[in-house]
C-alpha cells in the first residue's frame, strides 16, 4: 500500500514540475549565511540564535573541516555510491542476449542449420561465422553507445557542494558519503538524508516523499534519531527534497538505498517514459517491413518448393528473401545516432538530458534567452555611483569621495560576506580599501516575488546597521519616498540604464533591540544612492544572433532587468529593441493580445519567473517551436513547458536542470546556437542513413525475388545477404554519422516538427536510387545468362556489381546539397576504413578457392571486373544527374 502510494507520487513528479515558491532565480547568492565558507574567509559570523541553540560544543568544533579525502574514499567503498540501483543498465552480456533475440540473427542461424542438413558444413560454418561477426559488431557499437550514455549520465547527474579537508568541493551526487558536510542553498536538490547543523531560514519541499506541497521549516539540531519526512522545525533533510528557501550546512546520515527515498526507490524502475517520436516511427516501419517480408518469404518458399522441388533449398531461398527485406539496421542506427549526437553536442559544452531534444533542435523557431550570464559575460563591475542629489562618480580605482564611500560600504554590507554572484563581487570590489569594522551578521531577509530587495542586519558592540539593496522601485518603497522623490529616482535610474547598465538602489537604516521585524518593511530606511553595474556582451553573441536570424529562428530576450538596460544590451546584441513589454504590462493583456504582441516584440523586461510560463504557452499556442533558457526554481515550469528547456549548468539550480532537456555547461548563448547547428546536422545525417538503408534493400530484395519469379538460377543465398549486412551496418552507423554538416545548414528555415522522418520525398528518392541499382544489376544478370556464362560466374559478376553499386550509393548519399566532387573532397576517416574493408573482403572471395566455393562464385576476368566497376560508376553518374531534381524537396 505504501509502495503503491510512492509509485503514484514518483509518477506525478516525472510528469510535471510543480511551481515551487521561491525568490528570484539568482537569489541563491543573496543568502549569505554559509557559515563554514565565511569562517574560511576570516569573516566573523554568527547565526541567529534560534538556529544555533541546539548545537553542542563538539559539533561546533568539528564543523569546519569535514571528512578527509581518504576517509571519504573509504566510506564510498564501504557503503557504495549514493544512487539507487539502475536495473536497466545494459551490460555487454545483456546486449548479447538482446542481439540473440534479433530476427536477422535467427535467420542466419536457421540458414546454417539448413546448410548442415544439405551436407554443406563449410557453408554452415561460414554462415555461423557471419552471425558471430554480426554479434561482435552490434555489441561493440551498442557498448560504445552505452559508454557514451553512461558518461553523459555522470555529467548530468545532480552535483553536491561538500566540505572536505577544510575546502569546499563540488562533486557528483553519487560520490556523497555518510558523514559528509553538505552546503545547501535555495534551489538545491538535497543529495542524501542529512541533519542540519547550521541553518538560516531553511524550508524544503518534501512533496516527493509526503505528498504535501506546502514547504516545511527546518532548524539546526544536535544528533537525534532519524525522523520521518514532514513536519516543521525538525533538523532532518531528505534525499530528493528541494531547498526552496534559505541556506545551511548538513551532515549526511544516510545515502543511496539506505536513505528514505532509497527504501522505496525501487519503484522508479517500473516507470517508463514515452519513447521519442522518431523511435515510435522506426518501430512501426520495421514492424511493417517484417510482416511484409515474412509473407513474401513464405510465398517464395511455397513457390520454389512446388515448382522446383527441393524444400530445403526452398527454405534457404525464403530465408534469403526474408533477410533482404528486413531493415533491421534502422533501430540500431537511430540509437547510435542519438547517443553519438548527444556526445557531439556535449563537446559544444551542452549536455543532452532527453534524446527527444536532439530531434526538436532543428525545428526550433523561437529562442527565448536570459540576458545576464547568457548574452552577457556575467562579470559585473561598478561603472557609476549616483547619490540621492544626482551627483555621479565613475570609480577609477582610486580612493572614493566621502559620500560615495558610504554608498559603496552600504552596498557591500547588503551583499553576501563571501560573494558568489557577480554583482555582489562587484560591490565588494568597489568597496575594497574601505575600513572594515568588526561586525557580526545576525539576520538576513531574502528576495521575495513582491519585493525585489534583500537586507542584511549587522551588529557591532555599539550599533546595529541594516543594509539593503535591490531594484530601485523596491528600495523606493522601503524608503517610503514621496511621489516627487520616487519620480526623480526613476529618471536617474533610466539615465543609467540607457547606458546599458544594470541599476540597483542602496538603502541604510539603524535598529535597536533584540526583536527583528517580520519583514524588511519594519526598518526605517533612508536612500543612500544608485549603483550602475556594467556587464559586457559575451564574445560571439552578435554573430550568434545574426546566425539565428538567417536560420529562421527568432531570438527573444526575457530578463528581470530594467527596461532601458535591457533595450541597451539588446541593441548591442543586434536585437530589435524598439518595442519592449514589461512584467507590469503582462497582467493587463489577454491571451490574444499577448500572442499578437509576441509576433513583433523581442525584448521583455522586468519579467518574473512565473510570467515566463505564460509567454511560453502563448508562443506554443501560436504554432512556434520554443526553446527557453532558465536557471531558477520558478523557471522549472516554463522549462518543462517549452519544447526545448535549456538550463544553466553554471549558475542554475538542480530543479531547473531536472526540468530541462539541455544543460549549458558554460551558460553561453553561443553554445545554444552551436547545439542547434549540431542538432540539424544529426538529423540530416540520420535521414541520409535511413534513405541509404531503404535504397539498398530494394536491389537486394529484387535480386532475391527475380529468379524465383521467372524460373532463373538462384542468385543470392543467405551467405550473400550476410556478407552485404557486414557492409551495410558499419556504413550506416559509422560513415554517415561522421559526415560533416551540409552547406548552408543555418541558412534554411527550421524543419516542420510534424514532418515524418521518412517523408514522401525521402522515400521517393530512396526508391529511385534502389530502382537504378536494381535495373543495372538485374540487367547485368540477365545479359550474362543470355550469353551463356556459367551460373557461378554470373553470380559473382552480379554480386560484385551490386557491392560496387552500393559503394556508389554511399557517395551519392553523403550530401543532399553538394555534388559528388565535393563529397569526394570531404574528409571522413570512417569511410576510408569501410572502403578498405570492402576491398579486402571482395579480394578474398575472388582470390581464395575456399571462399569461392563458399559463396558459389566463379572466376572473374579483367573485362568482368570492368563491367562491375562500370556499374558502380553508372550508379553515381545517373543519380548525380537526377539529384538536382530532388534536392529542394530533400532539403526541406
Amino acid at each position: 500500500m505504501v509502495e503503491t502510494y510512492f509509485v503514484r507520487r514518483l509518477s506525478a513528479l516525472m510528469r510535471t514540475i510543480q511551481d515551487y515558491p521561491s525568490a528570484d532565480p539568482g537569489s541563491r547568492a543573496f543568502y549569505p549565511c554559509d557559515p563554514a565558507l565565511l569562517r574560511f574567509a576570516g569573516i566573523r559570523h554568527q547565526l541567529p540564535k534560534r538556529t544555533t541553540a541546539m548545537l553542542d560544543a563538539s559539533t561546533a568544533e568539528a564543523i569546519g573541516r569535514g571528512l578527509s579525502e581518504q576517509e571519504a574514499a573509504s566510506r564510498l567503498k564501504a557503503d557504495g555510491p549514493n544512487e539507487l540501483a539502475r536495473t536497466g543498465r545494459r551490460t555487454p552480456f545483456r546486449i548479447v542476449i538482446e542481439v540473440l533475440r534479433e530476427p536477422m540473427l535467427a535467420l542466419l542461424l536457421g540458414g546454417g542449420v539448413l546448410y548442415l542438413l544439405l551436407g554443406s558444413p563449410e557453408e554452415a560454418l561460414i554462415l555461423v561465422a557471419f552471425a558471430l561477426f554480426s554479434i561482435v559488431i552490434t555489441v561493440v557499437q551498442e557498448s560504445r553507445t552505452e559508454r557514451v550514455l553512461e558518461a553523459l549520465r555522470d555529467l548530468t547527474s545532480p552535483r553536491a557542494l561538500v566540505i572536505r579537508g577544510g575546502e569546499r568541493q563540488r562533486i557528483a551526487g553519487r560520490e556523497v558519503v555518510r558523514g559528509d558536510l553538505v552546503v545547501l542553498a535555495e534551489g538545491d536538490r538535497v543529495p542524501a538524508d542529512a541533519r542540519l547543523i547550521e541553518a538560516s531560514d531553511v524550508q524544503t519541499d518534501e512533496s516527493l516523499l509526503t505528498g504535501e506541497s506546502v514547504p516545511v521549516r527546518k532548524v539546526a539540531g544536535a544528533a537525534s534519531p532519524p525522523a520521518r519526512p514532514g513536519g516543521d522545525d525538525l533538523p532532518h533533510v531528505f534525499s530528493g527534497s528541494l531547498v526552496v528557501r534559505g541556506s545551511g550546512i548538513a551532515e549526511v546520515t544516510a545515502t543511496g538505498p539506505r536513505s528514505e527515498i532509497g527504501r522505496i526507490g525501487q519503484s522508479l524502475s517500473v516507470l517508463d517514459s514515452e519513447p521519442p517520436r522518431l523511435q515510435a516511427q522506426m518501430r512501426r516501419l520495421v514492424k511493417l517491413c517484417a510482416i511484409f517480408g515474412g509473407v513474401v518469404s513464405v510465398l517464395a518458399v511455397l513457390l520454389y518448393g512446388t515448382l522446383r522441388g527441393g524444400w530445403l533449398d526452398a527454405l534457404l531461398a525464403g530465408i534469403a528473401i526474408g533477410m533482404s527485406m528486413l531493415p533491421e539496421e534502422l533501430p540500431v542506427v537511430l540509437t547510435v545516432f542519438m547517443a553519438m549526437g548527444a556526445w557531439r553536442i556535449s563537446k559544444a559544452r551542452v549536455l543532452t538530458r532527453r534524446a527527444a531534444a536532439i530531434e526538436t533542435l532543428g525545428s526550433a523557431t523561437v529562442l527565448c534567452t536570459d540576458k545576464t550570464g547568457t548574452l552577457t559575460q556575467n562579470r559585473m563591475t561598478v561603472a557609476e555611483l549616483c547619490l540621492p542629489d544626482g551627483t555621479a562618480y565613475r570609480p577609477r580605482g582610486d580612493a572614493l569621495p566621502a559620500g560615495f564611500a558610504l554608498l559603496a560600504e552600504t552596498g557591500r554590507l547588503a551583499s553576501a560576506p563571501q560573494p558568489f554572484d557577480p554583482m555582489e563581487k562587484a560591490f565588494h570590489a568597489v568597496a575594497e580599501g574601505l575600513p572594515s569594522p568588526a561586525l557580526d551578521l545576525v539576520q538576513t531577509y531574502g528576495l521575495r516575488p513582491g519585493l525585489l530587495a534583500m537586507t542584511n542586519v549587522w551588529r557591532s558592540e555599539t550599533e546595529t546597521i541594516v543594509a539593503a539593496k535591490g531594484a530601485p522601485e523596491a528600495i523606493a518603497a522601503l524608503c517610503h519616498l514621496d511621489a516627487a522623490a520616487a519620480a526623480e529616482l526613476t529618471v536617474r535610474t533610466e539615465a543609467l540604464a540607457a547606458k546599458g547598465m544594470r541599476v540597483l538602489a542602496v538603502a541604510r537604516a539603524t535598529h535597536s533591540g533584540e526583536a527583528w521585524p517580520e519583514t524588511q518593511d519594519g526598518f526605517a530606511f533612508g536612500l543612500v544612492g544608485l549603483v550602475g553595474l556594467a556587464d559586457p556582451l559575451r564574445p560571439g553573441v552578435i554573430e550568434a544572433v545574426a546566425e539565428c536570424r538567417t536560420a529562421g529562428i527568432r531570438v527573444i530576450m526575457i530578463t528581470g532587468d530594467y527596461p532601458t538596460t535591457a533595450a541597451a544590451i539588446a541593441r548591442q546584441a543586434g536585437l530589435d529593441a524598439e518595442d519592449i513589454v514589461t512584467g507590469e504590462a503582462l497582467p493587463g493583456m489577454d491571451d490574444a493580445t499577448l500572442a499578437a504582441q509576441l509576433r513583433s516584440t523581442t525584448v521583455f523586461a522586468r519579467i518574473m519567473p512565473e510570467q515566463k510560463l505564460r509567454i511560453v504557452a502563448a508562443l506554443k499556442a501560436d504554432g512556434e517551436v520554443v526553446a527557453m533558457t532558465g536557471d531558477g526554481v520558478n523557471d522549472a515550469p516554463s522549462l518543462k513547458a517549452a519544447h526545448i528547456g535549456i538550463a544553466m549548468g553554471g549558475r542554475g539550480t538542480d530543479v531547473a536542470r531536472e526540468a530541462s532537456s539541455l544543460v549549458l555547461l558554460d551558460d553561453d548563448f553561443g553554445s545554444i546556437v552551436a547545439a542547434v547547428r549540431l542538432g540539424r546536422r544529426v538529423f540530416d545525417n540520420l535521414r541520409k542513413s535511413m534513405g541509404f538503408i531503404i535504397a539498398i534493400h530494394v536491389p537486394i530484395a529484387g535480386l532475391a525475388l527475380l529468379p524465383l519469379m521467372f524460373g532463373l538460377p538462384i542468385l543470392l543465398w543467405p551467405m550473400h545477404i550476410a556478407f552485404l549486412e557486414m557492409v551495410i551496418d558499419p556504413v550506416c552507423t559509422l560513415v554517415f554519422e561522421a559526415e560533416t554538416e551540409e552547406e548552408g545548414i543555418m541558412q534554411r528555415p527550421p524543419r516542420d516538427p510534424a514532418a515524418p522522418l521518412f517523408s514522401a520525398s525521402l522515400l521517393g528518392w530512396s526508391l529511385v536510387q534502389g530502382a537504378v541499382v536494381l535495373a543495372l544489376t538485374a540487367g547485368i544478370y540477365l545479359v550474362a545468362l543470355d550469353r551463356g556464362m556459367p551460373e557461378a560466374e554470373v553470380r559473382s559478376l552480379t554480386f560484385f556489381a551490386l557491392v560496387l553499386s552500393i559503394v556508389g550509393l554511399i557517395f551519392v548519399n553523403r550530401s543532399f546539397s553538394a555534388s559528388i566532387v565535393t563529397a569526394f573532397r570531404r574528409r571522413n576517416a570512417a569511410l576510408r576504413w569501410v572502403m578498405l574493408a570492402v576491398t579486402v573482403m571482395l579480394g578474398v572471395t575472388l582470390a581464395l578457392p575456399f571462399a569461392q566455393r563458399m559463396f558459389r562464385f566463379g572466376p572473374l576476368h579483367t573485362d568482368d571486373l570492368a563491367v562491375t566497376a562500370a556499374a558502380g560508376l553508372a550508379t553515381i553518374l545517373i543519380l548525380e544527374f537526377l539529384k538536382p531534381h530532388w534536392r529542394k524537396r530533400l532539403m526541406t
